[in-house]
């Protein structure tokens, strides 16, 4: 890795002001000065000081966004705002990726990271991770609907869905839902109510596997996962 790159993914500033503390002659790797941004270095071999104070290495980044509607599940798009624009410099120059998506009118936990492994884990339809969403529906919701979700829906194009648990919070022209499920197929929760003849008008993901949204950070924020929401997510890998 470069020394420049290092720096910038560890908090150090741009690339530009990189440059100026390796100019600076402050920089060290094992003991000897480095100016040259471009000098390649292994960081879990190497130890990088500033001023003498050892740089921590920290390769991989897991954070938590609470997604708002209007922005798209994605790195980079020329028309929409993306969830990567929704980052701090320190945290978008690690090159991170949401993990799944969420579509661009549904709110709540993202997760987005660098670690491809980590994003397979959760994904991975072996490992059935399941997904927990809140939902105003257009339309009443039955013990009827209930049952079908338990059993599992056909959707327009004939695919059945996987069992799914739906519970009832408020029934009536406009029901309020919540739905659990195991698998992410593409507008998945909207097109299974589509299938009992109703419409979802909002909806919000609340929670993946056992982690749960911080309902402390509002609509845009996000911040680090812990420890042990890290294990929480990959304890059964």
């Amino acid at each position: 890795m470069r020394i420049d790159k290092l720096l910038a993914n560890m908090g150090y500033g741009t690339r530009k002001e990189v440059k100026k503390v390796l100019k600076a002659g402050i920089v060290q790797v094992e003991g000897e000065v480095i100016k040259d941004g471009k000098t390649q270095i292994d960081p879990e071999e190497q130890t990088v000081t500033i001023r003498g104070e050892v740089v921590e290495y920290k390769p991989y980044l897991y954070l938590m966004l609470n997604k708002p509607q209007g922005v798209i599940s994605a790195t980079e798009d020329n028309e929409h705002q993306t969830v990567i624009d929704l980052l701090a410099f320190e945290h978008a120059v690690y090159d991170p990726f949401p993990v799944g998506r969420l579509d661009k009118d549904t709110e709540g936990l993202l997760l987005i990271t660098n670690d491809g492994k980590f994003s397979h884990a959760l994904m991975s339809p072996k490992r059935h991770v399941s997904k927990t969403y809140y939902a105003r529906v257009r339309g009443e919701v039955t013990e009827g609907d209930v049952l079908s979700f338990k059993e599992g829906v056909t959707l327009e194009d004939g695919y059945v869905t996987k069992p799914a648990d739906l519970t009832i919070k408020q029934s009536g022209s406009v029901s309020e839902i919540e739905l659990t499920i195991t698998e992410g197929k593409y507008h998945q929760v909207k097109r299974m109510f589509e299938a009992v003849g109703k419409k979802v008008t909002y909806l919000k993901r609340c929670s993946i596997g056992q982690l749960e949204l911080d309902e402390t950070l509002k609509l845009g924020e996000y911040r680090e996962l812990t420890d042990a929401e890290y294990s929480l997510l990959m304890k059964d890998e």
